[in-house]
């Protein structure tokens, strides 16, 4: 039986589990120590997504035991960024790990169904974008989103995203991924109805200053309904996204 809050009901209302025992589940700590790590099991309950691995500056002995401790305790998918391939390497050897090396994320299990409400476009400017649109996509997807990937569509050719119009008019939310002067944020958020998270990216000549231009150009968006996260960070636009995708209204009583 899973150890999340929900699971345990269930079982009370199956009548699988007695109210005491379940009050005893309940009153055990909400997360497991490793020493190293504290893994998170009731995130799940409180956010709708469960802990995601930061891969970077961890050991494989530590991402093993952190990924040990989420499937013991039920997790079915389990997402780790920024896992380098040599850690990726090992992994394997112990654990069903899924490795993206453009992306540098590793997907431990299987990827759940769709849940959400809608489609969630992941747009990038360049080729050179795609590692960070990539990030974006596989956290989507591994949070139980449908993705449609469009890739390549940067406004030095314009003709490439106004084919794909169709995508963009009907998506719940789109991200944007660019470097360079990070234009494609603006362009697609005068186009869409729906909320536009747009990321910058580190690609791009001296002037832009590591992403920093493309930040400065996405925060001045003239476009309504673009926000933005930070350079390179497609996870939390991924997850970003995967919380608008997941509103549902909700029925109040007055």
């Amino acid at each position: 039986m899973t150890h999340s809050i929900e699971g345990i009901l269930q079982a009370v209302a199956n009548k699988e589990l007695s109210v005491d025992d379940a009050l005893l589940a309940l009153k055990k700590e909400p997360f497991t120590d490793l020493g190293y790590a504290k893994v998170d099991n009731h995130r799940a309950v409180r956010q709708g997504a469960a802990e995601v691995i930061y891969g970077a500056g961890k050991t494989f002995a530590q991402i093993r035991g952190i990924c040990e401790a989420m499937l013991k305790d039920g997790q079915e998918c389990i997402l780790i960024t920024r896992l380098n391939q040599e850690c990726a390497q090992q992994l394997r050897g112990v654990i069903n790990l899924e490795y993206h090396k453009d992306a540098k994320v590793g997907i431990v299990g299987k990827l759940p169904e769709p849940d959400g409400v809608g489609t969630i476009v992941v747009a990038a400017a360049g080729t050179s974008d795609l590692p960070v649109a990539e990030e974006a996509a596989l956290t989507a997807e591994a949070l139980g989103n449908k993705v449609d990937r469009l890739y390549d569509v940067g406004v030095a050719g314009i003709h490439r995203l106004l084919a794909h119009m169709d995508e963009v008019m009907t998506a719940q939310v789109i991200i944007t991924v660019a470097g360079m002067e990070g234009a494609l944020a603006s362009v697609i958020g005068g186009m869409a109805s729906c909320p536009v998270i747009a990321v910058p990216t580190s690609v791009g000549y001296g002037a832009s200053f590591g992403g920093v231009a493309a930040l400065l150009a996405m925060l001045n968006s003239c476009a309504s309904g673009v926000s933005v996260v930070n350079i390179d960070n497609g996870f939390g636009a991924g997850f970003q996204a995967h919380l608008i995708n997941h509103l549902k209204t909700l029925d109040r009583e007055k």
